[in-house]
C-alpha cells in the first residue's frame, strides 16, 4: 500500500452552491448544489447529456474555456470560491487537477518527462533529486511504478492504454492537487486495466478528494462513498434528482427516477 506522502496537504471538501450554465442561450445545469465530501469519491451518474461533465469541468473552471460558455452560481474549495476574481486560474487548476476520459499523455514526452510536466506549467521550481523522488512517489500512487520504473526514459505514448491512464493520474498527482477530478476515466479500458485504475482510485482518496462521472452502475457502485444522480428531461437543463451515500441510493434510493436508473431500467 503506497504511504500517504508527508508533505501531503489537508484533505479538501469540495461544495457547489447553487451552479448554473449556459452555452450560448441553452441553459445546460439549473441551480445545481452538492457536497464533495474530503477524502471521499462521490461519482455522478445519470444518462448522457444530462450536464455531469459540464459540471465536472466547472469545478476546476475549464467550463470557461468554451467561448459561449457562462457561469451562475458558486464552487468552494474549503470555503473558498474558486471563481473569486482575485483567485489566480492556475491556483485552481493546480489545486483541482483533471483525468479526461482518454489517455492523453504528451506523446513526445518520455514517462518520467510526462510526471513532471505539471511543474514546468506551474512554474515549480525542484533539484533532480527532488525530481527523481517526486517521480517514483507519484508513480507508486498511481500504481505504475512497478511496471515502468526500468524505461522512465521511454516514451509515454509507447505505453498501453491502462497504462497511459495511470500515467496521466501520476501527471496530475505531481503538482499535489487537493481534489482530482476524473471524467469516465474508465470508458476506453479493458476489463483488467478498470480493476487496476479503480483499486488506485481508493488508495488516493486516502489523500486527495475524488470526484468521477461514470456510466457505470457497478464501478460507481464499488468505488464511491457517495453518489449524485444527474438528469435532464424533455430538452430541460441537467440537475440533481437525488444524492448521499452510495449504499443507500442503490439500495433505497428515495426518488422513484434514481432506482429506474440504477437498477437499469432506463439510460
Amino acid at each position: 500500500m503506497p504511504a500517504v506522502p508527508a508533505d501531503a496537504p489537508a484533505l479538501a471538501q469540495l461544495e457547489a452552491v447553487g451552479v448554473t450554465a449556459w452555452f450560448g442561450q441553452r441553459k445546460v445545469l439549473d441551480r445545481v448544489s452538492l457536497t464533495m465530501p474530503a477524502g471521499g469519491i462521490t461519482a455522478l451518474i445519470g444518462p448522457s447529456g444530462c450536464g455531469k461533465s459540464t459540471f465536472l469541468r466547472i469545478l476546476n473552471r475549464m467550463h470557461e474555456l468554451v467561448p459561449s460558455a457562462a457561469l451562475a452560481g458558486e464552487v468552494l474549495l474549503d470555503g473558498e470560491d474558486i471563481y473569486d476574481p482575485e483567485r489566480r486560474l492556475i491556483d485552481a487548476r493546480r489545486a483541482i487537477g483533471m483525468v479526461f476520459q482518454k489517455p492523453n499523455p504528451f506523446p513526445a514526452m518520455s514517462i518520467r518527462e510526462n510526471v513532471l510536466a505539471g511543474l514546468k506549467l506551474t512554474g515549480t521550481k525542484a533539484s533532480r533529486s527532488e525530481r527523481d523522488a517526486l517521480v517514483e512517489s507519484c508513480l507508486t500512487r498511481a500504481g505504475l511504478w512497478t511496471e515502468v520504473r526500468d524505461r522512465l526514459d521511454a516514451p509515454g505514448g509507447g505505453l498501453s492504454g491502462g497504462q497511459q491512464q495511470r500515467l496521466c493520474i501520476a501527471r496530475s498527482l505531481a503538482v499535489k492537487p487537493r481534489v482530482l477530478l476524473m471524467d469516465e476515466p474508465c470508458s476506453a479500458l479493458d476489463p483488467t486495466s478498470t480493476r487496476v485504475i479503480e483499486e488506485t482510485m481508493v488508495e488516493l482518496a486516502r489523500e486527495v478528494t475524488i470526484v468521477i462521472v461514470t456510466h457505470n452502475m457497478q464501478q460507481a457502485a464499488r468505488v464511491s462513498d457517495t453518489c449524485a444522480f444527474f438528469l435532464a428531461a424533455h430538452g430541460t437543463p441537467g440537475v440533481i434528482v437525488e444524492h448521499g451515500r452510495t449504499d443507500a441510493m442503490f439500495g433505497s434510493p428515495q426518488d422513484e427516477r434514481t432506482s429506474d436508473y440504477v437498477n437499469g431500467r432506463f439510460g
